[in-house]
């Protein structure tokens, strides 16, 4: 698969019942990562609400959502937030997962760069975050391909799918440093 065969869609387009597709095939990939996301998305009901939510977080710019899209199927196969917005110190922090069927392919990697673009040239953010789960090697490696610096380990931060506490790696990539690719 190359970048021609997907696009990145934004929310207004998205319909609650693909995320709960895309949320409820990707049930066991992402319940360790994301599982505040799957637990408000859990049926065709609470995914309808998530979306409305996020919308509304959007229209009040409290968050922002990109999906990517397969063109040939126009499925759903990705998801980034931006979220965590601090407007008064300018920072913002990146949540995201792909389809377990789409991991490989640089699709999360290119998703990343694009909510790079938005956050430091729309939102005029001086800081992105990322904050992932220090089994998360997959996350950690996408952080550092964009100039992510490790800023530290917060310990018992997160709490997974399964209800255990787990460290999480803290990265940060400031405007001064980011590279347009």
């Amino acid at each position: 698969m190359s970048f021609t065969d997907w696009k990145i869609d934004r929310i207004e387009n998205i319909l609650p019942q693909e995320f709960y597709k895309l949320i409820d095939k990707n049930r066991n990939h992402i319940g360790h990562t994301f599982p505040v996301t799957l637990a408000n998305s859990d049926s065709p009901e609470n995914a309808e609400n998530f979306i409305s939510v996020s919308k509304d977080k959007e229209k009040n710019s409290e968050g922002y959502y990109f999906y990517a899209r397969e063109i040939d199927t126009n499925d759903l196969i990705g998801y980034l937030c931006v979220k965590t917005i601090d407007y008064r110190i300018s920072k913002c922090e990146l949540g995201y997962f792909i389809d377990e069927d789409f991991q490989g392919k640089g699709i999360t990697s290119k998703m990343v760069s694009h909510a790079l673009e938005f956050c430091f040239n729309e939102l005029l953010m001086n800081k992105v975050f990322i904050c992932t789960s220090e089994v998360n090697l997959a996350s950690q490696s996408i952080a550092l391909k964009h100039n992510f610096k490790q800023e530290g380990i917060l310990r018992d931060e997160f709490r997974n799918g399964d209800g255990e506490l787990q460290n999480t790696v803290y990265f940060g990539l400031l405007k001064s440093e980011y590279i347009k690719p």
